[in-house]
């Protein structure tokens, strides 16, 4: 089976098209600057160079449409006829309450999603822009969605619902949702794999540390807990996202600087976090070149760790213990030095790291970086949230044909 994966931004399209049975990825892209002058559509073939496309792309329907043609392009292209192309797997940033697993799209799967475009406006009109395009052009394909949200469906109402009056939760929805999920379901999985165990056997804390960075508690193969809230904002210091802060802060400084609600969430959303503590940057890398020779890239560094580092320890309680702290995303994947910062200070939960480990990570592959005697085993897992929505594609679309025989 042939998986088409689209990741639909607002003014991107990244995709892949994936064989699920072998995890073999035959081609992928992005196209950019949808709806703005200079767009362009970055491909690569798996056995081809990559090329750059630059044109007209008003929209996402345009956007798809080119990933197509560029699909089936003689000179750059994997495929012979679109109807290659078995089924469509869409990430999709906010499921709500409704959905607690991927599930094939329907007319009343994207009623439910336009219901859920309050909680995640930057991400699922996005989202369902790129569903509707699809549809329109591969209109005889099974297409299904796969939800940031839904892993983390399983935590229990004590660790979802805020302390604010009640009726707020069953009138508008506020609560904590999580994001990340399909991530964090992946490495989960294979830092199990990874010691010869299920993840049914074992207690989990994956940090996935990039742009946008959460940590979640997995007890025994289930999401129990997780640092995002009822928006990505929630939790740990971000490139430019402020996480955890006391939330009379945004009435005290809404009114001290004449904010307006729009402002406020700018401020706290693009020029927080990293970026705004450094003055320098949000890219993690130039803050940790910039470690040594400037207080605020030092301080930056200093926050940005040591909430990770409370967040293990408080997950840690929560699960009543741990067996596994895995690495993911692009700064847990390539920083030795945040892995090294954040573990240290952690012996005492028994966290034990291997400093000539750490600092020879192999790009790309899954490592062990724990002492062999570490009571809990640390680890870098890459992660491949494509994979994932294109096996959980696959599963649904022959669950649906197994369905339709048996009828």
């Amino acid at each position: 089976m042939k998986v088409l994966v689209l990741n639909a931004g607002s003014s991107s399209v990244k995709y892949q098209l994936i064989i699920p049975e072998t995890r073999e990825v035959i081609a992928k892209g992005v196209v950019e600057r949808i709806g703005l002058t200079g767009a362009v559509l970055t491909h690569k073939a798996y056995d081809k160079p990559e090329i750059k496309l630059t044109g007209e792309i008003l929209d996402h329907k345009v956007a798809i449409e080119y990933v197509l043609t560029i699909l089936l392009s003689k000179n750059h292209g994997v495929l012979k006829d679109k109807n290659e192309i078995d089924a469509v797997g869409h990430r999709v940033v906010h499921g709500g309450e409704a959905f607690s697993g991927s599930v094939l799209i329907t007319p009343e799967v994207i009623a439910e999603l336009t219901k859920c475009i309050d909680y995640a406006p930057l991400h699922n009109p996005a989202n369902i822009k790129g569903i509707k395009a699809a549809q329109a052009l591969l209109p005889d394909v099974p297409q299904v969605g796969v939800f940031d949200t839904a892993f983390h469906q399983t935590m229990p109402d004590y660790a979802y619902i805020y302390g604010i009056p009640y009726a707020l939760y069953k009138r508008h929805g506020i609560r904590r949702y999580g994001f990340h999920g399909t991530s964090h379901r992946y490495v989960s999985y294979h830092a199990a794999q990874l010691i010869g165990k299920t993840k049914e056997d074992l207690r989990i804390i994956t940090c996935h540390l990039g742009n946008g960075s959460s940590v979640a508690a997995v007890k025994y193969g289930k999401s129990v807990d997780t640092s995002m809230g009822f928006t990505p904002l929630e939790g740990l210091l971000m490139g430019t996202r402020c996480g955890d802060i006391d939330p009379a802060i945004v009435l005290h400084v809404m009114g001290k600087e004449e904010l307006t609600p729009s402002e406020i969430n700018t401020m706290l959303n693009k020029h927080s976090g990293v970026l705004g503590v450094s003055g320098i940057s949000s890219d993690m890398r130039e803050i940790e070149e910039n470690y040594q020779s400037n207080d605020r890239a030092r301080l930056a560094m200093d926050i940005y760790t040591y909430r990770i580092k409370k967040y293990i320890g408080a997950y840690a309680a929560a699960m009543g213990g741990v067996d596994i702290v895995a690495f993911t995303a692009g700064i847990g994947e390539n920083s030795a030095f945040v892995r090294q910062r954040v573990c240290d200070g952690l012996e005492f939960l028994g966290i034990y790291l291997d400093e000539q480990k750490n600092t020879s990570v192999e790009k790309g592959k899954e490592t062990i970086i724990s002492t062999d005697d570490s009571p809990v085993k640390v680890m870098v897992i890459p992660t491949n949230e494509e994979l994932v929505i294109a096996m959980d594609t696959a599963r649904i679309v022959r669950e649906m044909k197994e369905k339709t025989v048996q009828n």
